[in-house]
């Protein structure tokens, strides 16, 4: 079956929930990456959106915002933000879900600020509870379009932690376990190195090696990215039928 790139993150994402597991959900494909699991693989795992709201079955129609009317229609529990967070404070979070503008080869996250190769600075939204997720999650997926300047080999200003000297105490349980873009998963080796896990269909080794900000490694075992089954296709296109946010 023909799949858009999109989709095949998704699917990608989908599978990095396991079952039984707490995900602090987020939007856009992540959240279908949740609609997917919960129909495929991973039919007990909870939902959390950083709003407070706890689904343990997906919203009925697609949101476009965690605020939403269908994603408080059914919820498990409407908790507040600080209730909600506390999760991740108490280690109750499995995974987490992110977006970057940039990250770099050690899985540190950037959405406060950029700099072009003329020294323009661009002031981005920041952290909200990006920082907090990767942080305090047991572990963190990150998701982005793979160019060379959102790929580099240090990131302009750490919003939210990858592997690093901080990841020692409490932080210690953490950290970056995928990073799911365009053309490839990158995963990390113990020493807390991004490395290349598979690129995807009809994208070479060769192309996602040009487009990385740094020499990434590959692994001897790299292989073609599987793409989306039919199950997972169906998933996906039953709840965003329109292709808004895959398409």
């Amino acid at each position: 079956m023909r799949y858009t790139p999109a989709e095949l993150m998704v699917a990608a994402a989908a599978r990095e929930i396991r079952d039984g597991e707490v995900v602090f959900v987020g939007m856009r494909l992540p959240l279908i990456a949740f609609v997917v699991a919960k129909n495929t693989h991973a039919p007990s795992a909870v939902g959390v959106f950083e709003n407070g709201v706890l689904r343990d079955t997906p919203a009925r129609e697609l949101l476009f915002t965690m605020s939403d009317g269908p994603n408080i229609t059914g919820a498990l529990s409407c908790l507040s933000m600080l209730e909600c967070m506390a999760l991740l404070q108490r280690g109750r979070v499995s995974l987490g879900f992110l977006g970057a503008a940039e990250v770099d080869r050690h899985g540190n996250l950037n959405s406060t600020e950029v700099r072009d190769a003329a020294g323009k600075t661009t002031r981005l939204p920041g952290s909200g509870g990006a920082c907090d997720i990767a942080a305090l999650a047991k572990r963190f997926v990150a998701l982005l379009d793979h160019q060379k300047f959102r790929l580099p080999e240090k990131v302009h200003c750490v919003t939210s932690p990858g592997f690093g000297p901080w990841r020692s105490g409490r932080l210690a349980q953490g950290g970056p376990a995928a990073v799911i873009t365009t053309k490839a998963v990158l995963r990390f080796s113990p020493a807390g190195e991004a490395y290349l896990h598979s690129h995807h269909p009809g994208t070479s080794i060769a192309e996602v090696l040009a487009n990385t900000g740094w020499p990434l490694q590959v692994s001897p075992e790299a292989r073609e990215t599987p793409p989306p089954t039919r199950q997972e296709l169906r998933a996906i296109r039953a709840y965003d039928r329109q292709g808004f946010w895959t398409r």
